[in-house]
């Protein structure tokens, strides 16, 4: 197999000491290969929240292994000196809500990771035009978010999510305010760029929508995981 983007060995994560402790996550093993699109489902307090928490660095685990893009992030300790930067160059966001910067037209939208990272305007406002023609975005890409639909404004935040190549993109929950063909479009176009950008990507959902499209998916309950194969195609 190839080597995954997102590898988690015995991952947990545990909230406070002693009598009171709660183990949010107990024993998580999950892989994702690099262009793969995989689900993750479960119910309400099963772990989904604090798993995508860890592997997007904004928590610290408890204990277990996580690899992102080949290189070891976490091993009973943080393996990297600067969590914001690893937020920034190798994890891609998708959330719900688009959370687009109101004043800034589409393409700075896009452009503003690439330049936060150092990369000079031009070079990062070309990045993102690039991204935008192949999210067929491109004849909105002076308009502003308040002047796009919902399905045009994902689209929007998928590029933007690609804006720096990152090896890994979480999607917390991406088709919850769409309707069903723009749900699955969305999905659609998740599955397009893992592909073309060779990007490993973890869709958090409840939409039952999208769920039968998953080829892979991962059920977690109790703070433990189980894979389910699936025969969904997108």
């Amino acid at each position: 197999m190839t080597e995954p983007g997102i590898r988690i060995e015995g991952l947990r994560k545990r909230y406070g000491q002693g009598d009171t402790a709660v183990d949010a996550l107990k024993d998580v093993h999950l892989h994702v290969a690099p262009g793969e699109v995989v689900g993750l489902v479960g119910p309400s307090g099963s772990g989904k929240s604090t798993l995508l928490k860890c592997l997007g660095a904004v928590i610290e685990p408890s204990g277990g292994r996580m690899v992102l893009g080949g290189d070891t992030i976490y091993d009973e300790g943080w393996k990297t000196p600067d969590l914001r930067a690893l937020r920034r160059d190798r994890i891609g966001f998708v959330f719900q809500a688009p959370y687009l910067i109101p004043f800034l037209d589409v393409t700075d939208n896009v452009a503003l990771l690439p330049m936060l990272a150092g990369r000079p305007n031009a070079e990062a406002r070309a990045r993102a035009r690039e991204l935008l023609k192949a999210l067929d975005m491109d004849h909105r890409a002076r308009a502003q978010p308040s002047e796009l639909s919902g399905g045009e404004q994902q689209r929007v935040s998928i590029a933007r999510a690609l804006a720096n190549r990152p090896p890994v993109i979480l999607a917390d929950e991406p088709t919850a305010p769409l309707d069903s063909e723009r749900a699955l479009a969305v999905v659609a176009l998740l599955n397009q760029m893992a592909v073309q950008h060779h990007t490993a990507v973890i869709v958090v959902t409840h939409d039952e929508k999208i769920i039968p499209t998953f080829k892979r998916l991962y059920h977690i309950r109790d703070g433990r995981t189980h894979e389910v194969r699936g025969e969904g195609q997108t």
